[in-house]
């Protein structure tokens, strides 16, 4: 008996070994693809990364190179001969651009570069939120009052990260208006919310009592 298992065993094991080589010859195309496919996604990943890495480089080098100049116009001119290959890449560029601009005294030429990062859907909503708040800063002294209280308004809502900066411009057309009462509640409001950062509400307090008015200290839910 023992000798007869032993040979059942063994057809056994024939029989499964030709079962799998057949198998191996049939279906072994679909997993050498499959490992072609891995090995070849990974290169390709490694491929692409480095050459993103390789165009950050890229045009870092070429802004730091615009920023050699030895004047604010011949920053802002070489600055603005420099491309970006990517949405992110543009905005960051042209933020070194405007800022070159209207460092060199053209405010206009700086707000069409940033209105141009407004008007971007393929840039991130942060990028243009901070293009939008820098455009209006800089037609601060030439755009109407009531156009920059609107635009300002659309930022200091909650969920913004911009919401307090635009709150203190608020507050400073509310004071180009003749409106003290109203500034000095904005910049109150400063002094209370937690989002704001320490220089912002130690503007606030300088500009709270430079109006006349009674700064009050934020208080805790302990002291209330």
């Amino acid at each position: 008996m023992s000798n007869t298992d032993s040979f059942i065993e063994e057809v056994t094991d024939e029989v499964r070994r030709d079962r799998l080589y057949g198998y191996l010859k049939r279906y072994g195309w679909i997993a050498a693809l499959a490992i072609a496919l891995i090995v070849g996604g990974a290169g390709f990943n490694e491929y692409r990364r480095a050459q993103q890495e390789a165009r950050a480089q890229a045009l870092g080098d070429a802004m730091l190179a615009a920023l050699t100049a030895d004047e604010d116009a011949g920053r802002a001119a070489a600055l603005a001969d420099v491309s970006a290959d990517t949405s992110q890449g543009a905005a960051v560029l042209a933020f070194m651009t405007a800022g070159a601009q209207a460092d060199a005294g053209d405010s206009e030429a700086a707000t069409q570069t940033l209105q141009a990062v407004t008007t971007n859907a393929d840039v991130p909503l942060i990028y243009r939120q901070i293009a939008t708040f820098k455009s209006l800063v800089l037609q601060a002294n030439s755009e109407d009052p009531a156009t920059l209280r609107a635009g300002f308004e659309t930022l200091a809502v909650p969920g913004v990260p911009l919401r307090m900066l635009a709150t203190e411009q608020l507050a400073l057309i509310d004071i180009s208006d003749g409106d003290t009462d109203a500034a000095i509640a904005r910049f109150q409001s400063i002094l209370e919310d937690a989002e704001a950062t320490p220089g912002l509400q130690r503007r606030a307090l300088q500009a709270m009592v430079a109006l006349g008015g009674d700064p009050q200290a934020p208080t805790t839910e302990n002291e209330q």
